[in-house]
């Protein structure tokens, strides 16, 4: 059995990465604030029943922040994303993943890779719903736009620049939309990760405290999925999956 080991970040995590991710470059307006989908996702959680499944949703993550709560953190040190690892190491790194939730009780509700995965997971463990990654996208460039000198410290390239590039669909998240969306829904972001040295990863939202918890695989450099206890991963259609291994 694998060495329990954890990191917290200020800003955390890598790119869902990989050229074996199918991607789009449709684009949103520069500028446009707007979240046409909001009155759809208000909706949704006026439905009967479905703010009772977020709240049990909220009730699940907390659950699970007990179950690895033993689990160490260090301090870290935010970088610049990894290169992608090549086929025979990403096959690897994901056994090793895989090795790992399972040790730990966890399943993972499968995301399309189609190059929005770090938002559709995001989506899924705010909303339950994983089609709602537009409007998490939205939120987090707000955010990144709003509050630029908490983040462009940590962006090697033109913070303008950046913030088109994010506001595009099949745009890779990355290190600091994770801090952003931590930052913008109030959340302790927990990544189960498949890096050999650390398995548990903890991206705390800045000048407040998390009101609720996410819980995301994070399978280096190619993936993320949405985390569930054994046996309570939410039946869904599942879609076409994009990989080259």
């Amino acid at each position: 059995m694998e060495t329990s080991g954890g990191e917290k970040y200020g800003i955390a995590g890598r790119a869902s990465a990989t050229s074996s991710l199918s991607t789009s470059s449709s684009l949103y307006s520069s500028g446009d604030d707007s979240t046409e989908d909001d009155p759809a996702i208000a909706a949704a959680l006026a439905e009967d029943g479905n703010s009772a499944n977020i709240n049990n949703t909220y009730g699940q993550q907390h659950r699970l922040g007990r179950r690895l709560s033993h689990l160490d953190s260090i301090p870290h040190t935010p970088r610049v994303n990894n290169e992608i690892p090549d086929a025979n190491d990403a096959t690897f790194d994901h056994e090793r993943l895989s090795e790992r939730l399972s040790t730990y009780g966890l399943a993972e509700l499968q995301i399309e890779g189609d190059g929005n995965c770090q938002f559709r997971a995001l989506a899924d463990q705010l909303f339950r719903n994983p089609d709602y990654h537009k409007h998490v996208r939205k939120q987090v460039v707000k955010q990144l736009k709003r509050f630029k000198r908490l983040y462009e410290g940590y962006v090697p390239m033109r913070y303008k620049d950046y913030l088109k590039k994010m506001k595009k669909l099949g745009e890779w998240g990355d290190h600091v939309t994770l801090q952003a969306a931590a930052d913008r829904f109030g959340a302790k972001i927990c990544l189960v990760t498949s890096f050999r040295d650390t398995c548990y990863i903890e991206i705390l939202p800045k000048d407040k405290n998390p009101s609720r918890e996410i819980w995301l695989s994070f399978w280096s450099e190619v993936h993320y999925n949405s985390l569930y206890e054994t046996g309570e991963v939410p039946t869904r259609v599942p879609k076409k999956r994009f990989w080259l291994f």
